[in-house]
Parts: C-alpha cells; structure tokens; sequence
C-alpha cells in the first residue's frame, strides 16, 4: 500500500527491504515507547525511501532510533531548542528540516521541524 501511495507521488522514490517485525520491537525497546502504527507499515514495506537527490525522505529503522536518542539527550541541544522528548524523528528534506510526529500528546499529524528557527509546522 505504502509504495504504491509513494510511487504515486514521487515517481523516482527508489525503496529498500522492508525491515523485520523484530527489529521494530526492538526500535521501540530502544525508543522506550512505540512507533506510529502508520510509519511501522511503511517500515514494514521499505526500510526507509529515498527521494531525489538520494535524500532520505523517510529514514532507515535504525537511523531513526540512533537521531531520535540523539537529540534526545545531547547536552548542547537544550540550550538552543525547545524539547524533543515529544517528537518522533522519522525523515527530512535534505536541506535540514525534519518530519515527525508528535508523541506527546499522542496524535497522528505529521510536523516539519524548521531547524533555523526551531519551529514546529503542522503539514
């Protein structure tokens, strides 16, 4: 379903394995909370997409458990940005803007986080 939607859209999306029931537990374990029933389907049919310009539009399982605990505990980053406790990372636009969905309050919208000015857009 996922690629099909995606191929829609961006003709030139290229795709990769999908990742591993296991491996989305054990994201989550890492993560200390669940992903997105949406994004695990869509990481269940690709790990990651990539758009033009090899951007990856939605990231590798892995990458965004690695970002997500990153920005999640860097000491320099608390000083410039509001939290990103409720945010879950899962993508970019190649220019350093990122998508996520917010955890806390739990909903399904997708944000861009402006990283130039540290806003949060609903799209």
């Amino acid at each position: 379903m996922w690629r099909d939607t995606i191929t829609r859209a961006f003709p030139d999306a290229a795709f990769r394995d999908p990742a591993l029931p296991a491996d989305v537990t054990t994201a989550e374990r890492e993560l200390g909370h669940a992903l997105p029933s949406e994004l695990v389907e869509l990481l269940q049919e690709s790990d990651g997409v990539v758009g033009a310009y090899g951007v990856d539009a939605v990231w590798s399982l892995g990458r965004i458990v690695e970002d997500n605990l990153r920005f999640r505990s860097d000491p320099s980053f608390a000083g410039l940005y509001m939290p990103f406790e409720p945010l879950l990372f899962f993508g970019d636009d190649g220019g350093g803007d990122q998508f996520a969905f917010v955890r806390t309050p739990s909903r399904p919208d997708v944000f861009v986080w402006e990283h130039e000015d540290d806003s949060r857009r609903w799209v």
